[in-house]
């Protein structure tokens, strides 16, 4: 008995430095993957499209977490935040590496000589292409826009705001020139 638990203990100390090697070259593998998988894409659509317009999103404010809400009935308590969600949210964009993306990518057409335009991204997803209206009841559910004031719809929700995308991003770019 005395022998096996000196081994299991020699072993933890022996693998102990071993581990956090370990998982940080998985970590540069995976983070050289995304950015192999950027560059790949970015090509692909530079060499397809000659203009880009892209939401000037702010990533970093929307890594951020959720702030908390105190209870005003009880003075050391907080208030369900949805900062679960929040979290699973701020992972997800990190792990895509949204900013990384679109850094690359405008390198990559403003070194090709396409049109890049960052376009405000208000109301992108919830403004009808035809009549104008924005609001948020117009985003019936996250697939699903369909225009409350003149009945625009039902479309593909992502499709619809890419369209307002270049809609904007081709006002502002008459506006330039």
């Amino acid at each position: 008995m005395k022998l096996a638990e000196s081994y299991r203990s020699r072993r933890s100390v022996l693998f102990r430095d071993r581990k956090p090697e370990a998982v940080a070259a998985l970590h540069r593998k995976i983070a050289k993957q995304r950015k192999d998988f950027h560059h790949r894409q970015a090509n692909v659509l530079v060499a397809r499209y000659d203009l880009s317009v892209v939401e000037d999103l702010q990533i970093a404010n929307m890594l951020r977490g959720a702030k908390p809400v105190p209870d005003p009935n009880n003075p050391r308590q907080f208030l369900t935040n949805g900062a679960a969600g929040k979290r699973g949210l701020s992972r997800s964009i990190s792990d895509a590496g949204w900013g990384q993306f679109v850094s690359i990518l405008r390198a990559k057409a403003e070194e090709a000589g396409r049109i890049w335009i960052e376009v405000d991204p208000r109301h992108t997803c919830d403004r009808c292409e035809s009549y104008g209206h924005a609001a948020p009841e117009n985003r019936v559910t996250q697939a699903e826009f369909v225009c409350q004031a003149c009945g625009h719809g039902p479309t593909q929700a992502d499709e619809h705001a890419a369209r307002n995308l270049l809609r904007a991003g081709l006002a502002l770019h008459a506006q330039a020139t």
